[in-house]
């Protein structure tokens, strides 16, 4: 726990909601969320919790999944043009949101090798918004360019794709994509610009004085100390025992 004894999960998932709630930004009527992703689905359930009318879809989860046949139907849907937000990282990411998730070294990954591209291209070029995630934020994930392109954060004339990247965020800071490069947009307690400069491998613009990220507030925090663990429980058990202290004895036992 920070010293305000809010969990740097928290402060992560937070971050994430108000990314999906940005009235700049196209709105997520339909939000999918792939596996193993605890920060953003709890992300997702917190903006339902809130009250915005918003369908979600999770892949991991063990019961009530949408999807009979698994990913199948998710790339049908988001080929038709029926989901508005994704969520996606990578080993390695860089200035262009280039996504690596094949490995290091020469392809095919001949050093570090990643789980693999899987649906990672076609869900990024055909959703609307897609918002990166990755808590590490170091020289290692954060390069100037990625050993091998998964994903491309952007294509040349001609290709059709529907969106990219809204906004990196990593445990460090939140990042604004603006279709070319990125943008530092906040920073988390403890960082400064300098510590996150340290930190990037690729470049990115500034502005004036970049604001601190912003705390859950007490209604967050109550719904997702409360509401969203009882929705992620079943799903992410660890999760929820490591940042909000839910036992697998609760009432919400897988």
């Amino acid at each position: 726990m920070t010293p305000a004894g809010i969990a740097p999960a928290e402060r992560l998932i937070t971050a994430i909601a108000r990314l999906i709630l940005d009235p700049a930004a196209p709105p997520a009527r339909h939000i999918a969320v792939g596996a193993a992703s605890a920060i953003p689905a709890a992300a997702s359930w917190l903006v339902k919790k809130l009250g915005h009318d918003v369908r979600l879809s999770l892949l991991h989860r063990p019961t009530g999944n949408p999807f009979t046949e698994g990913t199948r139907e998710l790339f049908d849907l988001a080929g038709q043009g029926r989901i508005d937000l994704f969520f996606l990282g990578g080993g390695q990411i860089d200035g262009q949101a280039n996504l690596n998730l094949i490995g290091t070294g020469n392809w095919p990954g001949t050093g570090a090798r990643f789980p693999g591209s899987f649906g990672s291209a076609f869900m990024y070029l055909m959703t609307p918004r897609t918002i990166l995630f990755r808590e590490e934020h170091t020289k290692r994930v954060l390069v100037p360019r990625v050993d091998n392109i998964s994903a491309p954060g952007i294509s040349a004339p001609g290709v059709f794709r529907r969106g990219t990247a809204q906004a990196l965020v990593t445990g460090k800071c939140v990042f604004t994509f603006d279709g070319a490069a990125f943008t530092l947009a906040s920073l988390h307690p403890g960082e400064t610009e300098a510590s996150i400069r340290a930190a990037t491998g690729f470049d990115y613009a500034t502005s004036a004085q970049t604001p601190e990220t912003a705390d859950p507030t007490e209604a967050e925090l109550a719904l997702l100390r409360g509401p969203v663990c009882d929705e992620m429980h079943a799903t992410y058990p660890e999760f929820c025992r490591r940042v909000w202290g839910r036992e697998t004895t609760d009432r919400n036992a897988a």
